[in-house]
């Protein structure tokens, strides 16, 4: 089996500031993906979620749900409340065919909070990330036995940014939980991805693939921007746009076959998603092919 190439709509549509985007129709976020050759789609704000809802909206562009994003509050509460608040999410996903679950902790997090630098994101003790890893290891062995594979988002703004802090947290969880590798924040966190692939390359079951343009990202560090500033000036942009070397990256995962997913968040205004979306697919694909990971 070779990896399928998805998109997640926040290349049309932001999440975490809806005003990028939000004049642009969920019809138009997919027949712009599927122009582009993207087999399959994440969740974002504007899909339904009712699964014969969102089975009719996708079925007109021959679309797969990938997965969708989860905000886990493990710091906050037990496995057994997370499970129970993240119910109607995972029977979502169980009912569309998705295999992966996306989590990320958010408690305290600045990512979606324009006022607030990236400098005061929430940042974790050793004792800290080991609570945290064994509820999220809970949390992911209740996943496995519904069928789905738990991975877990680093994610800037957010208690796991830094290599360091993956090391931490992979070091403290267990087979259940797995990571799900996204280039671009790895790479804004100052984590190198293709090392992180190689360490990793067992416990990878899903694969963001954004690219980030270096001089945006140093103005942003320099300045402790928040992180919206940073996606409004252009910090991501799309695979082979920028300076991380998916090449590279991608021949550490030999056999992996899940998907890859382009995740570049811009502002729609200054980066016309259609453009955008044909530059990522094509360069993603070229790059999967030269690893061996897709004919």
């Amino acid at each position: 089996m070779t990896v399928r190439i998805g998109a997640n709509p926040i290349g049309w549509s932001n999440d975490d500031m809806r005003e990028l985007g939000g004049e642009t129709p969920l019809e138009t976020c997919l027949a712009e993906a599927r122009e582009a050759g993207f087999v399959g789609m994440e969740l974002g704000h504007k899909f339904p979620r009712e699964a014969g809802a969102l089975a009719r909206a996708l079925a007109p562009f021959d679309m797969a749900l990938v997965s969708g994003w989860y905000s886990t509050s493990l710091i906050e509460r037990d496995v057994e409340a997370e499970m129970l608040a993240m119910r109607a999410h995972l029977d979502l996903l169980k009912a569309m065919g998705a295999k992966v679950a996306i989590v990320a902790e958010t408690t305290g997090a600045v990512h979606g909070d324009r006022s607030q630098p990236l400098s005061r994101r929430p940042q974790l003790g050793p004792a800290a990330i080991q609570e945290l890893g064994g509820r999220l290891t809970g949390l992911a062995e209740a996943v496995a036995a519904e069928g789905l594979t738990l991975v877990y988002h680093h994610h800037m703004g957010t208690v796991i940014e830094t290599e360091a802090e993956i090391d931490a947290l992979m070091a403290a969880t267990g087979p259940a939980f797995h990571l799900l590798l996204d280039t671009g924040h790895a790479t804004f966190a100052g984590a190198d991805p293709v090392a992180l692939a190689r360490r990793y390359r067992g416990r990878i079951a899903h694969v963001h693939c954004k690219d980030l343009r270096p001089a945006v990202l140093a103005q942003a560090k320099a300045g402790d921007w928040s992180f919206l500033d940073a996606v409004i000036a252009g910090v991501f942009t799309v695979p082979g746009d920028g300076c991380v070397d998916f090449p590279a990256v991608l021949r550490e995962l030999p056999g992996y076959d899940g998907w890859l997913v382009v995740e570049a968040e811009q502002d729609p205004a200054k980066a016309h998603p259609l453009t955008y979306a044909k530059l990522g697919h094509a360069n993603l694909a070229g790059y999967a092919r030269a690893a061996g990971l897709m004919s």
